[in-house]
């Protein structure tokens, strides 16, 4: 057998690709569908999303979104007459249930607390983790294997096992139900896997870079700011990505160690009840909501992410 023939390539069959295809489309239908639900379900009026069995075909309706957003009282027919005509639409759709706008809810407080700490715990995460990811990959860092293993070991335990001395401790401090202890919290969770992240994305990068910026008269800081980073851009995107998912869904955290103040999105949405109990289409609507900046956001970075995943991979 030749050299050429021995490593040859050979080419997926026109059966293989089709039979490739449909699993992947199958998995991407069966992965959206519930998204879809959620998005429908935030349309529906109450009646109808707990209706059995389930409907697909109903009248699209405001009604979730509005109670989402605002507070509301049940009063007589005799004292909505008396306010007059409805000033918008949320206010004539909480009227025909006998119901006024009593104000605004704590939805949007909630949702500026999750961009406000998922955002600046990824931001912290990903600076100290580049820095730290440098440092192992450049210098010969004592026990540098055992450094990292106990940095990847942070991530190792369930949250639940940490919860309560985390829980002691911030009552101590003063940082329970507070932004800043969020953000410090999220980032030293996170801080572990952008450092092995991105050590293995630094590694990648040829040392020979930086030498030829120092030997030009730059000094080690400047030679990382203009050669290294503008490099990593890819692995520090994909990196981004990963911690800020961990950041804007964390629950159990978020449960324990805020209330009022500094709570989030993702416990404040299971608690919005309606009458006679859960408002499921406003549940969905905040839900749906709440998914659109890290879609805006993973879609804005998705050519880094891709080659960020795929960095190394495909070596010559």
């Amino acid at each position: 057998m030749s050299l050429t023939s021995a490593h040859s390539v050979v080419a997926p069959s026109a059966t293989s690709k089709r039979v490739a295809g449909t699993i992947i489309v199958a998995y991407a239908l069966i992965s959206i569908v519930p998204l879809l639900w959620i998005f429908a379900t935030s349309f529906k009026t109450p009646p109808d999303s707990i209706a059995y069995p389930p409907k697909i075909l109903f009248q699209p309706s405001l009604e979730g979104y509005c109670n989402l957003f605002s507070t509301r009282t049940r009063q007589t027919p005799e004292y909505i007459n008396s306010l007059g005509p409805a000033t918008g639409l949320c206010d004539e759709t909480v009227r025909k249930r006998n119901m006024v706008i009593a104000g605004p809810s704590n939805f949007m407080p909630r949702f500026v607390n999750s961009l406000i700490i998922a955002f600046g715990s990824t931001f912290c995460a990903v600076f100290l983790g580049t820095l730290s990811a440098y440092g192992f990959s450049r210098f010969k860092v004592p026990l540098a294997d055992d450094l990292l293993f106990f940095i990847l070991s942070t991530r190792m335990m369930p949250p639940i096992a940490v919860a309560i001395p985390i829980y002691l401790m911030y009552r101590e401090l003063g940082l329970s139900d507070t932004a800043l202890g969020m953000i410090l919290l999220y980032t030293a969770v996170n801080v572990s896997l952008a450092v092995w992240l991105l050590k293995g994305f630094i590694d990648e990068i040829p040392r020979e870079y930086e030498e030829a910026a120092m030997i030009d008269g730059y000094t080690r800081l400047q030679a990382f700011w203009r050669t290294v980073l503008p490099q990593a851009t890819t692995g520090i995107a994909a990196t981004a990505i990963f911690c800020l998912i961990f950041a804007w869904n964390e629950y159990a955290f978020a449960s324990l160690l805020t209330s009022g103040t500094a709570q989030t999105a993702p416990p404040f949405i299971p608690t919005i009840i309606g009458e006679g109990g859960q408002d499921w289409p406003a549940v969905a609507a905040g839900t749906t909501i709440f998914l659109v900046p890290i879609l805006v956001f993973t879609i804005l970075l998705r050519k880094q992410l891709l080659r960020g995943i795929t960095f190394g991979a495909v070596r010559k």
